[in-house]
C-alpha cells in the first residue's frame, strides 16, 4: 500500500484493536491511523479509495464488536485535538466529532448551557452518538442538532442542515459520512441544577446497569413493543455463559467479557438471545452494536 510520504510513518500496521474497544475484544487492523488534522484525514481517505481499501471510523469503541480475525482495511481514529474542539455560539455549542460525550457535557455545564444532561454516563464520542442517535430516558441527541459538518469517503467536505438530517430510534442518515463537527441547540441553565440532573442520571444508570465487566452497552435495540432487556430476561437467559462471555444478571441486554472472551462467544450469545425471543414472542431483535469483520 502506497501512502502519501508525509503519512508513511503515521499510518501504523497490524495494530491490536481489543485495547481500543470497551468490549476488549478484537483482532488486528491491517492499517491504523490517527490523523492530526482534516488535511491528513482527507489524504488518507483519498489513498484508501484509490486502493479500494475499506475504511472503519473508530470513535471511543463503545458500541462495536471487532472480529478476532481482524480487519483488512484502514481503521481511522479521530483522537487528536483538532477533532475534539468545542466552542459556544450563542446558546449553541459547536463541537468536534471526536469529542467524548462526558467532555461535551462538562463543557456545556461550565458554560451554563443545558440540554445534554440525559447523556451522562453514555460512553462514546459526539460523532458516534450522532451516527446512532444515542439517547436515554426518552430523549435522543438528534433532537438537539441543527447542522453537521461531514466528510464523505472521497474526502469531500459537506454541510448538512436540519432539513437534510434524518434521525430515528438509534439511527440516522449519517452512516455514509465521517462526522467532523456538529452544532447543537441548547438552553440557558444553571450549574447547580445541571449538576443535580447529571448526578441523578448517573445514579439511575448505575442502579439499572451496575458496575460491569467490559461490555459494549445494550446489545439489541428496543422493539416497538417495549424493552429488549425484559424480553431476554423473560426467556430466562440472565447468567447464560459462552466461553469468556456471560449475559448480565442485572441487565439482560448486556453481554459481559469475563476475561478472555472471543468475538465468536458474543455472536453465539446474541444468536441465542435472538432465537429464544423470536420463539417465545415472535419478535426479531435488531442489534444495536456494530459488528466489524
Amino acid at each position: 500500500m502506497h501512502w502519501p510520504k508525509n503519512l508513511n510513518k503515521a499510518i501504523k500496521t497490524e495494530i491490536n484493536l481489543a485495547g481500543y474497544t470497551n468490549f476488549r475484544i478484537g483482532g488486528r487492523a491491517k492499517y491504523f491511523f490517527e490523523p492530526k488534522n482534516l488535511k491528513e484525514l482527507q489524504q488518507a481517505l483519498v489513498s484508501a479509495k484509490r486502493a479500494d481499501l475499506r475504511v472503519f471510523i473508530l470513535g471511543a469503541g463503545s458500541n462495536i464488536l471487532v472480529s478476532d480475525t481482524g480487519l483488512t482495511g484502514l481503521v481511522i481514529r479521530l483522537s487528536h485535538k483538532d477533532f475534539r474542539k468545542c466552542r459556544c455560539q450563542g446558546s449553541c455549542l459547536v463541537a468536534g466529532g471526536g469529542l467524548k460525550l462526558n467532555a461535551l457535557i462538562s463543557f456545556s455545564r461550565e458554560k451554563n448551557l443545558s440540554g445534554l444532561e440525559f447523556l451522562a454516563g453514555i460512553p462514546g464520542t459526539l460523532g458516534g452518538s450522532l451516527m446512532g442517535n444515542a439517547g436515554a430516558w426518552g430523549k435522543a441527541i438528534g433532537e438537539l442538532v441543527s447542522r453537521v459538518g461531514v466528510l464523505d469517503y472521497n474526502g469531500k467536505l459537506k454541510l448538512l442542515g436540519s432539513k437534510q438530517l434524518k434521525f430515528a430510534y438509534r439511527k440516522s442518515n449519517l452512516n455514509n459520512y465521517i462526522i467532523i463537527w456538529a452544532k447543537l441547540k441548547l438552553l440557558a441553565g444553571k450549574k447547580k441544577v445541571m449538576a443535580a440532573k447529571i448526578k441523578e442520571y448517573l445514579l439511575r444508570r448505575k442502579q439499572t446497569q451496575g458496575d460491569h465487566l467490559p461490555n459494549a452497552g445494550c446489545i439489541f435495540k428496543n422493539p416497538t413493543c417495549g424493552s429488549a432487556g425484559r424480553l431476554i430476561d423473560s426467556c430466562g437467559l440472565k447468567g447464560k455463559a459462552k466461553g469468556g462471555t456471560v449475559i448480565s444478571k442485572l441487565h439482560a441486554n448486556f453481554i459481559l467479557n469475563t476475561g478472555k472472551a472471543k468475538s465468536g462467544d458474543v455472536l453465539s450469545l446474541m444468536d441465542l438471545m435472538q432465537r429464544k425471543v423470536r420463539e417465545r414472542f415472535k419478535i426479531n431483535l435488531e442489534p444495536e452494536i456494530k459488528i466489524w469483520k
